[in-house]
């Protein structure tokens, strides 16, 4: 099958490396949930839930897993200013498909001014990249989007939303579109975004205390929230 080419099926907890239940991230339903009976993953995938849910947590953990740079970049990337991720990645095993490809990037917008200067510092000796840094935030994450996410691969983003407009999330939303469309790429996307969340096609997961669960984009309480606030914005401002 066509879609059987994109890069990884399931991740789990390695046997040989199991991670004490008793301390963090471990403590996080959604990470328990991974531990106990492993995470399949679509040709496109989407992470969504409240802040501390432990979606950047699972998104990373996968990214690093990969061999992906923990602050964003390909696995060649070593850019790092200060070490803040979990050990989740140690203690996990990555069940991949036969013959899927080995590439992937790692956007993650609270880290990118820091990367944008790596890559300044590092430029790439097989084409000339972008002055990130005279760019806008959403221009120049777009711009990196365009000029990295090409070809089979493994394409990770962590709330990419926070950099971008309604317009700049259409942009990206067709880009992974198109991406997913290949069949021998797999996107990996933790958002707040509703706009984002409904990329076509893709395997929604909403995060909290109840672990993860699949749901329909019109069942998420991030769409049912911001369809009432849009429709009766007084009736929220009423009760700051």
């Amino acid at each position: 099958m066509l879609t059987d080419r994109y890069p990884l099926r399931q991740v789990r907890e390695h046997p040989l490396e199991p991670l004490d239940r008793r301390t963090w991230p471990a403590t996080l339903p959604p990470v328990a949930q991974l531990l106990e009976a492993g995470l399949d993953l679509a040709p496109a995938t989407v992470l969504v839930g409240e802040n501390g849910s432990g979606k950047s947590t699972l998104v990373e953990a996968i990214a690093l897993a990969f061999g992906l740079s923990p602050e964003g970049g390909s696995t060649g990337a070593r850019h790092s200013t200060r070490s803040t991720e979990s050990e989740l990645s140690r203690h996990l095993q990555l069940v991949r498909n036969p013959g899927g490809t080995k590439r992937g990037y790692f956007l993650r917008a609270e880290t990118m001014h820091g990367f944008f200067t790596y890559l300044e510092n590092n430029p790439s000796t097989s084409r000339t990249d972008t002055e990130f840094h005279s760019l806008s935030h959403g221009e120049s994450f777009l711009s990196l989007a365009v000029d990295r996410f090409r070809g089979p691969g493994l394409w990770v983003l962590d709330e990419p939303e926070s950099a971008l407009s309604f317009s700049g999330c259409l942009a990206l939303l067709g880009i992974l579109k198109d991406l997913v469309a290949d069949g021998r790429s797999q996107v990996l996307l933790s958002t707040h975004s509703p706009l984002l969340a409904a990329l076509p096609g893709a395997r929604i997961l909403e995060l909290g205390a109840w672990g993860f669960r699949e749901r329909g984009w019109h069942e998420l309480d991030l769409v049912t929230n911001w369809k009432s606030f849009l429709d009766t914005p007084e009736r929220y401002l009423r009760r700051l």
